[in-house]
C-alpha cells in the first residue's frame, strides 16, 4: 500500500513513516479522502508499529489542517519578537532575498557568518539532513554541531561497544528482568513498552530508575527514585557489588572485554554506603538491585537519553553500557542493553550530504546547544540564521541569552516551519514548509530494525515546500552548478543507503518503495555480542577506553558528578534540582500549539513533593514562580510525591508566546555542557520556587 489504494470512491489510503523524534518510528496507513487526510492509523502488518499509535499522532490530521498552518512566503514588518507583524510575498521574492543577503554577507565578512540551525523536527533521512547540508556545504557556511539531545550519551555508549546498536528490540519479551533506566516509555517510547507489558505477563520482573515516579514507573515493580545526575555512580555501586560476591561471567570477561582488572579497581571506590550516599537512595537499594541483576538471566537494560542532559551524561552511559559485559547477558538474545538501534542502519551519509562540496580547509563550528552566547559573542560575528527542524527561542537552553541574539537588528534570520513558532516571530523571511504527509522520504529508526518508505498522501498545502526542494531552490538562486542540486527526491532516496550492504541483502529502493517497510537483514532471536565482535578498535567491549584517554577522558567509568545539584555551594540559595523531561502531549515544542493537547496540559506545570511545598507555603494548583540566576518562568504547582524531596520536575516544552507569563523552562537552564560530546545540560540545574 505504499501507493495509492482505492477502497471506495474518491478515498485511497497511503504508506506513510512517523517524522517525528522517537525511538518507535511508527508505520502509518493515511486515509485519504477527496485529496483530504482523514484518518491517520498504526499499520497493522508493521511489527514495531503492530496497529497502534501514540495519540499525538493518531489525530495528526489537525496539525496538517490547522487554522495557523504557514502556506505562503512572508516577509517582517515592523518589529522582532512577540506579535512581530509579516506581510505576503512570493517564491522568488524571497529567494532573491535570501541570496541578494548571503551574497553581501559573504562579500564582508565571509560565509562562515552565515549558521544553519536544525535537528530532528524532521527525522527522515531526506528531511533531516540532504539537501540542506549540500546547499551550506557548497555555500560554506558555518557547520552546525547538533549535540542538544543525545551527542554525550551517544558519544560514551560507543566508548564502550562501539556503535549505536544494542539487543534487538523484539526479543525482549523473553527476557526476565528488564531495567527501564532513565527512559518514561509509556510517553517517550510506547512500542517498547509494550513488548515490556508482555514480558511481564511472561514473568519478567521490571524495575524503572527515575528521580521521578512515571506513568511508566507506575506499573512496574519496583521503583528507584535515585537523584538526577548520579546514574553512574549508582552504576558503580552495582559493579562493585557484582565483583565483590562473585556475580560475574568470567569467560565472557576474559574473552571479550578490555580493562577488567582497572575497572575492578575502579569500581571498589564505590562500595553501597558511598553509592547511597551520592543517589539519595537506600544502601539495600543498591545490593538487591546489584544481586537481582547478577543472578537474573536473561537481564535487559532500556535507557533513554534523560540521562546524558546532566555534566556528566557521556560518563554515564559509557559506565552502564558496561553492565552486561560483566555479566554476559549480552550471551542471550533478550539481554544486554540498548539505548539506540540507529548505529545497524548503513546510511550513506557522504552520499546525502555531500562534504566534499565543503571549502578546505573546513569552515567554524558553533554548537547549537550554546547558541545564545555564540549569537551574543562569537567571533567573528554571527550575522545570519537559517533556522528550520527545530524552535530554538523555546528550546535552546538559557533562553534570556537566545532571545536577546535572536532580537539582534543587524542578525538576517529566515525560518522554514509550518507554524509561526517563538522563533519564527524573530524573522526577517518566514517561509511555509510541509507536513510529512505532503512530501517524499526514508526513514531508519533509533528503537527498531526496520527501514520505511513515508509516501506523500496529499500535495503541499498553499505554497508550502519540503526541505529538498526549498533548498534546491535556494541553489539555483545562488547559482551553485553542480549536478547534486538536480537530483530529486527520488534519487535521494536511493541514494540515502549502501544498497549493497548485507544489512540490505534482498532488499532495494523499488521493492522498499513498493512493500512500503522492510526489516533489515539481522538475525532474528540472534544476540548480537554472544560471541563478541564489538564494533570498538579492540573488538571487545572496552573497560578501559584508549579513544576516550586520547581525547583527555578519564579511559575508565567514573562518576562525574553534576555541576549543580545538593553538594555545589549553589544549593544553599537554590536547593532543587530541576528537571524538565516531556509533557505527554508534546514531543519537544511539536504539537504544543495544539488546541486539543493544549486543553489537556492545562498549563505549564512543576512538580514539588509535599514536603518541599509545605516549607514554602505552596499549595496544591497554586501559581509559583521558579527562579535562579539565568532567569525564572511561571507555572501551576501540582504537590505530589511522584517527585522525591530535593527535586522539582517542569513538564515541557511549552511555547513561550503560549504560557501565561511568555516563558518556559528554559529560562532557568543553562549554556553549560557535558563531559563529553558538547551536549546541553537540561537536567543539571538548580531552582528555587516561591509561591506568587
Amino acid at each position: 500500500m505504499s501507493t495509492p489504494s482505492s477502497t471506495a470512491a474518491g478515498r485511497h489510503r497511503v504508506r506513510g513513516a512517523c517524522p517525528h523524534d522517537c525511538p518507535d518510528t511508527c508505520a502509518l496507513e493515511v486515509s485519504v479522502c477527496d485529496g483530504r487526510v482523514v484518518k491517520v492509523a498504526g499499520a497493522a502488518d508493521h511489527a514495531p508499529t503492530a496497529g497502534v499509535l501514540c495519540t499525538k499522532v493518531a489525530f495528526y490530521p489537525e496539525r496538517i489542517y490547522h487554522p495557523d498552518r504557514l502556506l505562503h512566503p512572508l516577509r517582517r514588518v515592523g518589529g522582532k519578537g512577540p506579535g512581530a507583524s509579516f506581510e505576503r510575498i512570493s517564491w522568488p521574492q524571497a529567494l532573491a532575498t535570501i541570496a541578494d543577503r548571503y551574497r553581501q554577507i559573504i562579500a564582508s565578512d565571509g560565509a562562515e557568518a552565515i549558521v544553519p540551525y536544525s535537528y530532528a523536527g524532521n527525522s527522515g533521512l531526506l528531511g533531516y539532513g540532504s539537501m540542506d547540508r549540500r546547499f551550506f556545504h557548497r555555500l560554506g557556511a558555518a557547520q552546525l554541531d547538533r549535540t542538544i539531545c543525545a551527542s554525550a550519551g551517544a558519544m560514551g555508549y560507543r566508548a564502550s561497544i562501539g556503535a549505536s546498536v544494542g539487543f534487538d528490540v523484539e526479543n525482549v519479551v523473553d527476557a526476565r528482568l528488564i531495567i527501564i533506566w532513565g527512559s518514561n516509555s509509556v510517553v517517550s517510547n510506547l512500542h517498547f513498552w509494550r513488548l515490556a507489558q508482555e514480558a511481564k505477563r511472561r514473568g519478567a520482573r521490571l524495575i524503572a530508575i527515575d528521580p521521578c515516579r512515571t506513568a511508566t514507573a507506575d506499573k512496574c515493580d519496583q521503583h528507584i527514585a535515585l537523584l538526577p545526575g548520579t546514574d553512574s555512580a549508582l552504576a558503580l555501586g552495582l559493579m562493585h557489588v557484582l565483583i565483590r560476591d562473585e556475580l560475574l561471567d568470567h569467560d565472557y570477561i576474559a574473552r571479550h572485554t578490555l580493562g577488567f582488572d582497572a575497572l575492578k579497581e575502579r569500581a571498589r571506590q564505590y562500595p553501597p554506603a558511598r553509592v547511597a550516599a551520592i543517589c539519595g537512595i537506600e544502601e539495600a537499594e543498591v545490593e538487591q538491585l546489584a544481586h537481582e541483576y547478577g543472578r537474573t538471566t536473561p537481564a535487559a537494560i532500556r535507557t533513554n537519553y534523560g540521562i546524558n542532559r546532566t555534566a556528566g551524561g557521556g560518563m554515564a552511559l559509557r559506565t552502564l553500557a558496561c553492565l552486561p559485559a560483566l555479566t554476559g547477558a549480552w550471551r542471550h538474545p533478550a539481554g544486554g542493553i540498548l539505548l539506540s538501534s540507529s548505529g545497524n542502519y548503513p546510511v550513506d551519509s557522504a552520499a546525502l550530504e555531500r562534504p566534499d562540496l565543503m571549502p578546505r580547509p573546513a569552515p567554524r563550528t558553533i554548537n547549537m546547544s550554546t547558541i545564545g552566547q555564540d549569537l551574543l559573542r562569537a567571533r567573528p560575528p554571527i550575522k545570519a540564521l537559517f533556522v528550520y527542524n527545530s524552535n530554538p527561542v523555546a528550546i535552546a537552553p538559557h533562553s534570556a541569552e537566545v532571545v536577546r541574539g535572536f532580537a539582534r537588528d543587524d542578525l538576517f534570520t529566515v525560518v522554514h516551519d509550518l507554524f509561526q513558532t517563538d522563533t519564527a516571530d524573530y524573522a526577517d523571511i518566514l517561509l511555509p514548509a510541509t507536513s510529512h504527509m505532503e512530501q517524499l522520504d526514508i526513514h531508519k529508526s533509533y528503537g527498531h530494525l526496520h527501514v520505511q518508505v513515508n509516501q506523500p498522501a496529499i500535495p503541499p498545502l498553499g505554497e508550502a515546500l519540503s526541505n529538498t526542494e526549498l533548498f534546491r531552490r535556494l541553489a539555483q538562486a545562488m547559482g551553485f552548478s553542480e549536478a547534486c542540486f538536480a537530483d530529486s527526491d527520488e534519487d535521494l532516496c536511493r541514494q540515502a543507503f549502501d544498497w549493497n550492504d548485507p544489512r540490505l541483502a534482498g532488499l532495494s529502493w523499488d521493492k522498499l518503495k513498493a512493500d512500503g517497510h522492510a526489516r533489515l537483514n539481522l538475525p532474528r532471536g540472534a544476540a548480537p555480542f554472544a560471541d563478541g565482535g564489538f564494533p570498538t578498535p579492540s573488538g571487545k567491549c572496552e573497560f578501559h577506553s584508549a579513544s576516550l584517554a586520547s581525547a583527555g577522558v578519564d579511559p575508565l567509568p567514573d562518576f562525574t558528578a553534576p555541576r549543580e545539584w545538593r553538594q555545589s555551594p549553589l544549593a544553599s540559595e537554590f536547593p532543587l534540582a530541576l528537571i524538565t523531561p516531556p509533557a505527554r502531549n508534546f514531543l519537544n515544542t511539536s504539537f504544543a500549539n495544539s488546541a486539543r493537547f493544549l486543553a489537556q496540559e492545562r498549563s505549564p506545570a512543576i512538580h514539588l513533593h509535599p514536603a518541599d511545598a509545605a516549607t514554602r507555603a505552596i499549595t496544591d494548583h497554586s501559581l509559583v514562580r521558579i527562579f535562579n540566576r539565568r532567569g525564572e518562568f511561571h507555572a501551576r504547582a501540582i504537590v505530589s510525591d511522584r517527585v522525591r524531596p530535593g527535586v522539582a520536575m517542569a513538564t515541557s516544552i511549552w511555547w513561550r508566546k503560549l504560557s501565561p507569563d511568555g516563558r518556559n523552562c528554559n529560562e532557568v537552564t543553562s549554556q553549560a555542557l557535558t563531559d563529553i560530546g558538547g551536549g546541553a545540560t537540561f537536567y543539571d540545574c538548580l531552582v528555587e520556587v516561591a509561591a506568587l
